[in-house]
């Protein structure tokens, strides 16, 4: 594959090769538009051992998927992969862009995909990054079924609770609430927990007790140890990349997200964005959509005019 050419702008640049900036690239590719991906190796879900919820694709390695994914593009000489991470973005007087590199200086491109996700801001607990995405994980459709009827905790605060406490005893009735401290909801859950017999546990969090990833038991500051091989966690959420403010994109009314419209175009004419970053919906199968249509949307505003 050849090198990039600072000197040729490209017509697009995708920055983030996970599914979404892939799925975008190959709807570009086969209109036959020269198109960059950029990605820095390491996607939101490294943790993750199996990506589910997923037609024709079901409990496969996440890794494994982006393989074939890059496998598929190398058919379109017009699409390029490359390796490395964006330090800085600006439009430039004429309306394109320029993107500085870690490793291949600075590229342009006449339109930008920002597939650049988000970042889990995990807490500083002893054995939580070890379970992340195997045995502590964010999403029932993603991982429920596997974990279905076993004992199961959710670590979750504030309003966040209420909508856990509601939909997670489709997958499992051995349900406990861990608030990691003082319960920050009002009297009105606190009634729905008892009512549905979901234990509530306000006791901080000291540690997770693991095997390989597999959690064994919550350790408490009180000294208590509580059995559990499934933990939900809602954890806070940032964009996992500057370039969006650095560009100027607007942020959506539900933060951390960017504000897009049906088409993914953001505030920034030029500028579009796909996957997490934009979505609340965290799902490979909703990041592969965004992408096409993306793709497909930047694609068409080539063909019918220029931003």
């Amino acid at each position: 594959m050849p090198a990039p050419t600072p000197s040729r702008p490209y017509e697009v640049i995708i920055i983030g090769g996970s599914y979404a900036g892939l799925s975008a690239a190959m709807s570009l590719g086969r209109a036959r538009r020269q198109v960059l991906v950029i990605d820095g190796g390491l996607p939101r879900n490294h943790f993750t051992p199996h990506a589910h919820n997923l037609l024709l694709n079901d409990g496969e390695a996440p890794a494994a998927l982006a393989a074939r994914a890059r496998q598929n593009l190398a058919y379109y000489p017009t699409v390029q992969l490359l390796t490395d991470q964006v330090t800085a973005a600006r439009k430039l007087p004429g309306g394109s862009f320029e993107l500085n590199t870690q490793q291949h200086g600075p590229l342009q491109a006449r339109y930008l995909l920002l597939a650049t996700g988000l970042r889990d801001e995990l807490p500083a607990v002893p054995g939580f990054a070890e379970c992340w995405g195997k045995s502590v994980i964010h999403c029932p459709y993603c991982h429920g079924y596997e974990v279905a009827d076993q004992p199961t905790g959710a670590w979750v605060n504030g309003e966040d609770a209420h909508h856990l406490a509601t939909l997670l005893p489709n997958w499992t009735r051995d349900l406990t609430i861990f608030t990691n401290g003082p319960a920050t909801f009002g009297d009105d859950l606190r009634q729905q927990l008892a009512e549905q017999n979901i234990a509530l546990d306000e006791t901080p969090i000291a540690a997770l007790e693991h095997e390989h990833g597999q959690l064994r038991a919550l350790h408490l500051a009180d000294g208590r140890r509580h059995p559990l091989p499934v933990l939900y966690a809602r954890l806070p959420l940032h964009q996992a990349s500057e370039l969006p403010a650095q560009l100027g994109c607007a942020p959506a009314r539900q933060a951390p997200l960017l504000q897009v419209d049906a088409q993914y175009r953001t505030s920034v004419p030029g500028v579009y964005a796909a996957g997490d970053n934009c979505t609340p919906v965290s799902q490979l199968a909703q990041a592969i959509a965004a992408g096409n249509m993306a793709g497909a949307a930047i694609s068409r505003e080539l063909i019918f005019g220029a931003h």
